[in-house]
């Protein structure tokens, strides 16, 4: 099963589960399709949103269980 953690990058999560996105754009991340969002770790991502990246990884794994059950 995957698992994420604060060190995954975006691009790389949006190729574990292409539904993970409607999660990123519900919280403010609009530029998925940046190559620099594609770079970044969840953890850049979310302090750049202001979003807690534990919160959000925990979010993430959630609906991965989820989703890929």
């Amino acid at each position: 099963m995957a698992q994420v953690t604060k060190s995954t990058m975006i691009g790389e999560l949006l190729q574990i589960d292409q539904n993970i996105a409607p999660i990123l754009l519900n919280i403010g991340m609009h530029c998925l399709g940046c190559p620099s969002s594609q770079m970044e770790t969840i953890e850049e991502a979310a302090m750049v949103h202001g979003i807690d990246p534990d919160a959000l990884v925990n979010e993430i794994n959630d609906f991965l269980v989820k989703d890929l059950a």
